[in-house]
C-alpha cells in the first residue's frame, strides 16, 4: 500500500471550482421534465442544486457512467467496483482494490442518502456530489484517471456523445460527467428497514421483542449510541475521533483537510443504515464484525487527546449485547438493496 502523503483533496476542490464557474443560465438540461424522488416516511424531502435538477434522463446517464469502468485508466475499475448494491453501495473488504490492485488506506463507505449529507467524504474534503467525482477518477490509488482524458475518450464514443447531447445539449464534457453522476447518487435513497416500518409506519409487529430491547439500548443514556448515531440518517454528520486509536499517524482523518491538530482522528460518523451489510467496519475497515465493534466502545475507546466526550466504557451481557446486534440487523432495508432502478 503506498501512502500518498500530499493534501490532494484541496488541489482537486480548487480544480473543480475553476471549471464548474460557469452560470447555471448556461447549462441547462435539455430534458424539461423534472424527477421527483420518493421520499420515506419521517425523511424531508432534500436540497436539489438549481444547476442540476433531476431528470429521468440524467439519472439513467449517470447511472451508466457509475457502472462503467471507462472511467478508469485501464478500463476495468467503476464506481459500481466499490460501491456495490446488494451491500448497500458499500464493500465487503477492508480496502477497496483499485486499478492495477492498488490500495489505499479507507474503508469503501455506504452511498445510501448521501442526497443528504453537507460534506462528501469520510474527512469531509469535498463540498458537495458534483465535485466529489474528481477524487475517486483522479486519485493513484482507485481509477488513476485524468478528466480532460476521460472527456475525450467519452467523445470517441457514439452512444455517451449521443445521450450527453439529449441530457445537457453538448457532448460529454466535465460538468455533464459530474452533475448525471451526483444526479443518481441522489436517487440512493434507503429507508424501509423494519426499525423504519416500526418507527415511522406504525408497524408495530415489524421487529422482534429481541429487536425492541436492543433498540431501548441504543437510545439509553447508558450507552449513547443515539447521540451521534440519531435522527432520521442514524448520523449526525459530525466529525469526531472516537478513540479507536491511541495514534493516527498512518491516517490523521479530517486534520488531512483542515491541518488543524484538534481534528486528528476525527472522521464522519457513519449511518449505522443496512449497518447489517457493510462490514468490515471502522474507517479503515479493521473490525470484522458487528459484535467487535460493540465490544470496541465497551472500552470505551483509547483515551486519545482528541476523542470525544460521548465515548465512556459501558457494560452488556451477553443477551443484551446479542439484542443490541439484532437491532442493528434491524437496520437492513431490503428493498433498497434489491431495487432493479440502482442495478
Amino acid at each position: 500500500m503506498k501512502k500518498n502523503k500530499t493534501n490532494y483533496l484541496c488541489f482537486f476542490m480548487v480544480l473543480t471550482l475553476s471549471i464548474f464557474s460557469c452560470s447555471v443560465d448556461d447549462e441547462i438540461d435539455m430534458q424539461d421534465e423534472k424527477y421527483v424522488l420518493i421520499i420515506p416516511a419521517g425523511f424531508p424531502y432534500p436540497d436539489i442544486p438549481a444547476d442540476n435538477p433531476l431528470t429521468q434522463a440524467k439519472i439513467n446517464l449517470g447511472k451508466k457512467l457509475f457502472y462503467d469502468p471507462i472511467l478508469s485508466i485501464d478500463s476495468t475499475i467503476s464506481c459500481g467496483s466499490c460501491h456495490k448494491a446488494e451491500l448497500a453501495f458499500s464493500d465487503d473488504v477492508s480496502i477497496s482494490e483499485g486499478v492495477f490492485g492498488r490500495l489505499g488506506f479507507r474503508n469503501s463507505p455506504s452511498l445510501a442518502n448521501v442526497v443528504y449529507y453537507p460534506l462528501m467524504l469520510k474527512d469531509g474534503g469535498n463540498p458537495n456530489l458534483e465535485t466529489q467525482p474528481y477524487v475517486p477518477i483522479e486519485t493513484h490509488f482507485e481509477m488513476d484517471f485524468n478528466m480532460v482524458l476521460l472527456v475525450n475518450r467519452l467523445n470517441e464514443n457514439a452512444d455517451y456523445v449521443e445521450e450527453f447531447k439529449a441530457v445537457f445539449g453538448k457532448t460529454p464534457d466535465p460538468f455533464g460527467i459530474t452533475r448525471a453522476l451526483a444526479a443518481f447518487e441522489r436517487t440512493l435513497i434507503s429507508g424501509n428497514s423494519a426499525y423504519d416500518q416500526y418507527t415511522y409506519q406504525g408497524k408495530t409487529s415489524a421487529l422482534t421483542t429481541s429487536q425492541k430491547i436492543g433498540m431501548e439500548l441504543f437510545f439509553s443514556t447508558e450507552l449513547n449510541c443515539s447521540s451521534c448515531h440519531g435522527g432520521f440518517l442514524l448520523t449526525d454528520n459530525t466529525f469526531q475521533n472516537n478513540g479507536y486509536f491511541s495514534n493516527y499517524s498512518a491516517d490523521s482523518g479530517r486534520a488531512r483537510i483542515t491541518l488543524l491538530q484538534e481534528d486528528v482522528g476525527k472522521f464522519r460518523v457513519p449511518t449505522l443504515r443496512n449497518i447489517g451489510l457493510t462490514a468490515p467496519y471502522m474507517h479503515d475497515g479493521s473490525v470484522v464484525t458487528l459484535e467487535e465493534v460493540i465490544d470496541q466502545y465497551m472500552l470505551g475507546g483509547s483515551g486519545h487527546v482528541n476523542q470525544s466526550e460521548l465515548i465512556k466504557p459501558f457494560n452488556l451481557s451477553l443477551v443484551e449485547k446479542s439484542d443490541l446486534i439484532n437491532f442493528l440487523n434491524a437496520l437492513t432495508d431490503e428493498e433498497f438493496i434489491s431495487d432493479p432502478a440502482f442495478k
